[in-house]
Parts: structure tokens; C-alpha cells; sequence
């Protein structure tokens, strides 16, 4: 191998964080990794420390290379290091996984000794670790795999599998040995039944910032040098859901969503222009096993609106949100209700119906917000021109119709919710209602305080113009 690519493999394998070690690893196989499987294996020896991550995620759009990088951290680095490894390699439908390990393996290990037992699915390397070819046709064959303690597990095409089965892995993912962490890792692509709990458990803690027990390295197939020149024409005939997220690695859009317009890297921001006249709103979601979402919104001189701030949170009385809100406007410099002429304060505080509705005794909820200081307004609630508002406010930038509304990125229940609403198949024009699951993950109560915010917002700008103000 020419001592130039040696030279520029190990530049970039030290600049991604990959230890010293792990590079002669690959080295001595005479595999060179590209920069986002360098980045990915970087990642995997962040799980040797303490308090480091314990699941690595690799992928978004289809060719970044996945399936090589996988095999390749679990054959040539973990099982090289660490002997007696115990890893399970799963993929749904075994002959597509068995078809793919063979081909990998003639292409990664043909300098590494090792044995292939085809029939028991395992290769072995002469320090006793191994690497199991595991399968599944249909969700419940994960349950021959529970129980059992592996090492190391790789998922491939992790999407696949619910939630629930994805946790039922987990609880495999063990060890015995000392001086060695488990881990997982996980490939993928946007879609699929697991697109949901895999875009929470990874994509949306990597783009927060905010990854901990996880780590997420996004490609594209623009990152992998190995694919024919024809299969990006492939990706790039898709439309649709499908090539936002086949050859963009868009994990905000998947088939059925709701507001497909919706771009991170244009509507959510670090800030927004003040200058000027400038309105200030906010509106209210009630729950109580559910969410209470309050938002804070305001419009420019420019007619542009932001989402500056949120309140979430479930399982609180009253007075609690009542605190946290008035937080949050204070935040802002912004009071309930105007005291001075100069006071920066709410035009108006709407909420939805259900705060309204009055209880045995004739007394709402509305009520006690009012006894703590805030009064609320009926939100308009028509669901159909609610979200339509929403539509237009932010426009459609891959069409050249800028958007006119923003949300900050401190808002982050609602940037989460936005994206994974969905279609109600039985009223297209209507969003899927979705509850909150056990641990409050999902749900549709930030999108209903947006709608409040938003289309009453443009019923009483409406009204005031027909008024002739």
C-alpha cells in the first residue's frame, strides 16, 4: 500500500480521535476506514472509559458505508484487543445477514487469522472472541436471544425493531469480564417502525448537543468513496420522504408526516431579530398525565413570528406551571399584563378548551390560573385551520416560499414534536392525535400549544383589520 494513503489514513484517524492502538488495528488487516467510519470507531473507544457512552449509532442516508465500518470495529478492533469477546451480530433475514458477513468477511479478514463455522454462524479468533451471526425474520425471534450475555451486540438496520424489542437486546448487552464495558451498536437509515424511539435515543441528542450515554456520527453517500457513480443517481431520483431521508439522512421527515416542509437547519434558530414593534404572545396546552405546554411567542416588525421559549412539564399542579411561566416571561423581560406605558407585556395568554371546561362544582381550571396571576383566553381550537396556519408560516424553502415563522432552539419538546406528527389516515388534513408514552416520550401537546399560539394569533389579526385598525 502506498506509504502516501497509509500517511493520509492515519492523519485522518488521529484527527477523528481514534487512539493509537486502534489505528495499527486496521493497519495490520490492511483496511483503511473513510472519516465517518474513523469517527464512528473513535466513538466505540469512547465506551472503554467510565461514564462513557454504552451504544454507538452509524448511518441517516443509504450507501455511507454502515455495514463495513460495523463488521470492521466488532472483527478487527474489539475482538483484536480483548480476547474471549463474546458479540452478536444481528440483522433481520438471515440470509441477507449470512450472505453480507461472508462477503466481509473475504474482504476484511483475509490477513487475520480466524475460522468460519457457516453452519453455527461464528467466527472465532485464535484469543477465543467471537462473533455470532444472529438473525430475525419477525420480532419474535429476538426471544431466542434473551437471557443470553454478550459483549458487544451490533444491530444492523436498526429501524426494524420496535422499541420494545430494541430494550429487550439491551438487557443482553452484559458482561463478566473484568476491564471491559459493553456495548452496542447500532446502523440504520431514516424509516421504518423504529424511526421514532431511534431519532430520540440518538439523532435528537446529538443534534442538542446534549449526548451522553449515546453517540450518533450521521453519513451520507457522499462519504463513501466506494459507491458506484450510478447508485447516487439512484438516491437522487427518489422524491418524496424517501430521498429527504435515503439521500440526505433527513431524520425530521418520514413517510406520513405531517408537515413536510419543516427544515431544521432553516426554521429553528439561535436567535431572532427585536428591533422594532414587536408583539409578544403565548399560549397554553393542559394536561395532566399528559403535558401542560406553555409557549412564548412574538412577531416582528417584519411580520416574522418565533417561538422564543417553552414550559413542559407533566404531572404538576397548578401552581407549579404558574411558577415556571412566570419564569419564563421573566426570562424575557416581558410581564403578564401591562402595569406602565412602557411595560413589555402579553397582548394576550390563550389556551386550549380544556382548561375551560367547568367541573361539578362550576369552577375550571382557567380559574385557578387566574387566582395565581394568570388569565387565560379561549384559543381558537378549529383543527384544520390551525395547522394550515402553521403550514404557511413556514412556507416551503425547497420551493423558493420563505418561511415567516421561527423557533428558537431552546424549545426543544416542541422542535422534537414538530417533525413526528403524522397523517391521521382517516382525515388527511388533520394531524394523528399521539399520546405521550411511559417514560413522556412523543405525544402532540407542544403542536396543539403552537396551533393555539399560531392560528389565534392570525383570527385576531384578522379581526382587527376587518375592524379597521
Amino acid at each position: 500500500m502506498p506509504n502516501n494513503i497509509v500517511d493520509h489514513f492515519a492523519a485522518a484517524a488521529l484527527a477523528a480521535g481514534c487512539p493509537f492502538d486502534q489505528l495499527l488495528n486496521f493497519n495490520r488487516a490492511g483496511v483503511l476506514l473513510q472519516p465517518r467510519q474513523l469517527a464512528a470507531s473513535a466513538a466505540a473507544r469512547l465506551c472503554d472509559r467510565p461514564g462513557g457512552p454504552t451504544a454507538v449509532g452509524f448511518g441517516g442516508a443509504r450507501g455511507g458505508g454502515k455495514t463495513f465500518w460495523l463488521v470492521a470495529q466488532m472483527a478487527l478492533d474489539d475482538c483484536q484487543r480483548f480476547p474471549g469477546l463474546k458479540c452478536l451480530l444481528l440483522r433481520k433475514v438471515g440470509k441477507s445477514n449470512l450472505e453480507n458477513f461472508e462477503d466481509l468477511r473475504r474482504r476484511l479478514l483475509p490477513r487475520i487469522p480466524h475460522t468460519w463455522a457457516a453452519s453455527r454462524a461464528t467466527l472465532t479468533f485464535p484469543n477465543g472472541s467471537r462473533i455470532i451471526a444472529g438473525h430475525f425474520q419477525c420480532e419474535k425471534d429476538i426471544d431466542a436471544y434473551l437471557g443470553l450475555e454478550y459483549d458487544v451486540i451490533g444491530i444492523e438496520e436498526a429501524t426494524t425493531l420496535t422499541a420494545r424489542k430494541y430494550q429487550d437486546i439491551v438487557t443482553c448487552n452484559r458482561t463478566s469480564k473484568p476491564g471491559w464495558r459493553p456495548r452496542l451498536y447500532s446502523t440504520t437509515n431514516p424509516g421504518g417502525v423504529g424511526h421514532a424511539w431511534f431519532r430520540t435515543a440518538y439523532v435528537i441528542p446529538f443534534q442538542s448537543r446534549l449526548e451522553s450515554a449515546t453517540r450518533f456520527i450521521p453519513a451520507t453517500v457522499a462519504d463513501n468513496a466506494f459507491n458506484n457513480a450510478d447508485y447516487r443517481l439512484v438516491l437522487e431520483r427518489l422524491t418524496g420522504w424517501q430521498r429527504r431521508a435515503w439521500l440526505d439522512g433527513d431524520w425530521d421527515i418520514a413517510a406520513g408526516q405531517f408537515f413536510t416542509t419543516f427544515r431544521r437547519d432553516i426554521h429553528v434558530v439561535d436567535q431572532f431579530n427585536l428591533n422594532g414593534d414587536v408583539e409578544w404572545f403565548a399560549a397554553l396546552d393542559y394536561g395532566f398525565n399528559h403535558y401542560t405546554v406553555a409557549l412564548l411567542g412574538c412577531t416582528n416588525a417584519d411580520g416574522q413570528t418565533c417561538v422564543l421559549d417553552e414550559h413542559a412539564a407533566r404531572g404538576w399542579v397548578p401552581e407549579r406551571h404558574a411558577e415556571a411561566i412566570k419564569a419564563m416571561l421573566q426570562r424575557h423581560h416581558v410581564a403578564l399584563a401591562a402595569r406602565g406605558r412602557y411595560d413589555i407585556a402579553l397582548r394576550r395568554f390563550v389556551a386550549g378548551p380544556d382548561v375551560f371546561a367547568r367541573k361539578s362544582d362550576g369552577a375550571t381550571i382557567a380559574d385557578q390560573y387566574r387566582q395565581l396571576g394568570i388569565s387565560l383566553r379561549p384559543a381558537a381550537t378549529d383543527r384544520i385551520n390551525g395547522w394550515a396556519a402553521i403550514h404557511k408560516g413556514l412556507g416551503d424553502p425547497a420551493a423558493g416560499v420563505p418561511p415567516t415563522l421561527f423557533i428558537h432552539r431552546r424549545c426543544t419538546r416542541l422542535i422534537d414534536c414538530l417533525p413526528a406528527l403524522q397523517h391521521d389516515p382517516t382525515r388527511p388534513e388533520d394531524v394523528l392525535k399521539i399520546n405521550p408514552d411511559d417514560d413522556g416520550i412523543g405525544g402532540d401537546d407542544a403542536a396543539d400549544a403552537l396551533r393555539y399560539l399560531i392560528a389565534t394569533r392570525a383570527r385576531t389579526v384578522t379581526a382587527m383589520r376587518l375592524r379597521g385598525f
